[in-house]
């Protein structure tokens, strides 16, 4: 039996490259080890995004390098985004690895490792990014049974200037409507209860089909083909975001009040800067016009403080904008430096203790808003989609609203009751926290 260790790094889309990884190995004979101590292979799949990302990527291939140092039997591999940036130097600076494939390459990683292994040598497997998946890639989900995501396009024709992924992961390439509609009938029948679409942009998908193909089509052909209760968008570009996608969501009750839409600044000059083709002023429109047609919807944004060029007066329109808007979800980043982006090269860059100032700022701002707006739960009965028992107890339940992403939103502690992994149960909220939400269970919900 040949035993396999994967640590995944990463957003969500990297996770399904993973997924893909672990089916190919699975049918050539592989079982997955929580333990690399007992592996014959050791597999990193890296992100490359940002330098945080790289420095994580860094330190999980050198702790799995120390157990081939002590066993030189065991394979190491490493694939990704990181690798498609910096696959020759990391060759030369990481002898150990005996294989390197970057973001297209990995869904043929068990014929890749029987070329190493006869080649005796190091290999590195450098392509452009032309690779696609389908509903015949081989998959084998990590997530628990009852979620999973859809990753509905590979790569991105936006070309914002602090963005390496059309570098890393090429242009846009859309899959079929059918072929997402059978994976999502796959995963239905293997449990899936909530849907997660994924993509760099949710927004252009079917642009380069160029047979009228979007977003609301794939929708539609997921809502009559499945009857998977959840489904959830994460991703949506903002000038992407149609009148036609808001009244079908408002129509369907299966497509969840939630919206995950980068803004990355508000301040006009700085999206100038970024090549983000919206202004602060558009924006709010946005906002409104999401309001109007779903009161209920939850919005969560990404956005970026010291971007070169930023001043004071930008970053207090960032925190006067997020007191308007009152957002349900912000996440909020300190920019950094990524050597070929066109931003490496403007001026006014920012220095790190300055970013670290400004990020603490608008973060204490947005505490305060979630806070207050988790507030409006209190005493509602909620859809909850029960998790399992509780990262902070054994003795609590945790799940999740409509309201809340996995892995990236707060969540919801269940304090009496009982349910199972995977059910959809009414639970009356009976507290608010700065990010999480209390509550106990009050029946069963349905969908």
């Amino acid at each position: 039996m040949k035993r396999l260790h994967l640590v995944s790094l990463g957003c969500p889309k990297n996770l399904v490259d993973s997924e893909v990884m672990l089916g190919c190995l699975e049918r050539d004979g592989y079982t997955v080890v929580p333990d690399p101590a007992e592996a014959d292979l050791l597999l990193v799949n890296t992100c490359g995004f940002i330098v945080s990302a790289v420095e994580e990527a860094v330190d999980a291939i050198l702790r799995l390098a120390e157990y081939k140092r002590r066993n030189p039997e065991k394979m190491l591999v490493v694939t990704g985004c990181l690798v498609q940036r910096y696959g020759r130097e990391l060759q030369n600076e990481l002898p150990e690895v005996d294989l390197f494939t970057g973001t297209d390459g990995f869904q043929e990683i068990d014929a890749l490792i029987r070329r190493a292994v006869a080649g005796g040598s190091p290999l590195l497997d450098l392509r452009p990014a032309r690779f696609l998946m389908d509903r015949s890639s081989p998959r084998r989900l990590s997530t628990p049974v009852f979620r999973s995501y859809l990753k509905i396009t590979e790569g991105c024709d936006n070309r914002c200037s602090y963005c390496m992924i059309p570098a890393l992961r090429g242009n846009l390439r859309s899959r079929t409507v059918a072929d997402l509609v059978g994976e999502a009938r796959d995963l239905e029948e293997q449990g899936v209860r909530e849907l997660s679409l994924i993509a760099q942009d949710l927004t252009a998908y079917g642009k380069d089909l160029r047979n009228g193909t979007d977003l609301p089509a794939l929708l539609e052909g997921l809502l009559a083909a499945t009857h998977i209760p959840w489904i959830r968008l994460l991703y949506l570009y903002p000038t992407g975001i149609n009148d036609a996608l808001l009244a079908l969501m408002a129509r369907e009750s299966r497509l969840l009040p939630y919206l995950d839409i980068p803004f990355q600044h508000v301040s006009d000059a700085v999206l100038r800067r970024m090549n983000r083709p919206y202004t602060g002023e558009g924006l709010d429109r946005l906002l409104g016009r999401i309001r109007s047609s779903l009161p209920d919807c939850a919005v969560r944004t990404t956005l970026m403080v010291g971007f070169p060029g930023e001043t004071e007066e930008d970053v207090e329109a960032m925190t006067a904008c997020l007191e308007k808007w009152r957002l349900d979800h912000v996440g909020l980043f300190r920019y950094a430096d990524e050597e070929g982006s066109p931003a490496f090269l403007l001026p006014g860059k920012i220095g790190e203790e300055e970013k670290q100032r400004r990020y603490d700022r608008v973060m204490q701002v947005q505490a305060g808003i979630s806070a207050r707006c988790l507030q409006k739960y209190v005493g509602r009965i909620e859809p909850v989609l029960v998790e399992g028992l509780s990262r902070e107890s054994d003795l609590l339940l945790e799940g999740r609203t409509r309201y809340q992403a996995p892995e990236i939103d707060g969540c919801v502690y269940i304090t009496s009751g009982t349910s199972r992994p995977g059910d959809i149960v009414g639970v009356r909220i009976t507290e608010a926290h700065t990010y999480d939400l209390v509550g106990e269970i009050a029946g069963a919900a349905s969908g």
